[in-house]
């Protein structure tokens, strides 16, 4: 897998209210980026994870607003061992992460890298923060949530994404 230039992951799950949801991840492995395009209706959003500069944008349609925030090593798979991950992990609960989101516009998009850039340009955009612990709890009611297979569950909390 390691050669290969791409490597694409196919999902359709049946939502808690009956509907659908189809996810594909792309998997770029010479430029060292994951693209996530999640159809849920108006809960649909794009993400993508540049691990060349450790940096995230997620894109969330009905809100027409796009969130970057550093990526979390730690908890996220790497890239080359992304495919294999998502099929291993049916029935077991995803890692969490959990952002606060900035209330401020970011106007320069150049130091998140050209993925980011190029997933968020002409769209209001706002950096996020990971949060820990009880900090979490505070925005527990203003969040939006980009499952990513079974993989992963990332909330962004904070105004400008309700």
């Amino acid at each position: 897998l390691a050669n290969d230039v791409s490597t694409n992951i196919n999902e359709i799950n049946q939502g808690n209210n009956g509907g659908n949801a189809h996810q594909s991840v792309n998997v770029n492995n010479d430029k060292h980026v994951a693209n996530i395009d999640t159809n849920n209706g108006w809960n649909s959003w794009n993400s993508v994870w540049d691990y060349g500069n450790g940096y995230m944008a997620t894109r969330i349609l009905s809100k027409k607003t796009c969130i970057v925030a550093q990526m979390n090593r730690d908890v996220m798979p790497d890239i080359t061992v992304l495919p294999q991950v998502a099929k291993g992990k049916k029935g077991r609960p995803p890692k969490e992460l959990h952002y606060t989101v900035s209330k401020t516009k970011l106007t320069d998009l150049t130091p998140y890298g050209k993925s980011v850039e190029a997933m968020c340009r002409g769209i209001p955009t706002y950096l996020a923060t990971e949060m820990h612990g009880a900090n979490f709890f505070y925005f527990s009611q203003s969040c939006f949530r980009a499952d990513i297979l079974f993989i992963l569950g990332i909330q962004f909390c904070g105004e400008v994404v309700y």
